[in-house]
């Protein structure tokens, strides 16, 4: 994942980055989404623990996208979720 955002950062794409590294594309493309939401240090602190959230905030974040019209990637930003899995 480090050297994927040093590669992000440089403004390659998912595909070249997937290629240069060996990794499936689409690994790579979740990646680069989570990137632009959460940023490096997010990006970077993946898989090191599962962050559970509360019952509230799952539900107005999925009330934002649902009746609000917020995109997934503008309520995950919003409430602090580093994955779609809660929305």
């Amino acid at each position: 994942r480090k050297q994927a955002v040093q590669m992000f950062e440089k403004g390659r794409g998912y595909r070249l980055t997937a290629k240069r590294l060996g990794i499936s594309a689409a690994t790579v493309r979740e990646w680069q989404k989570m990137y632009r939401v959460i940023g490096k240090g997010g990006l970077l602190a993946m898989g090191v623990k599962h962050t559970r959230y509360d019952y509230e905030t799952k539900v107005a974040a999925a009330k934002a996208v649902v009746d609000g019209g917020m995109s997934k990637p503008e309520a995950m930003m919003r409430f602090g979720i580093a994955s779609t899995t809660p929305l």
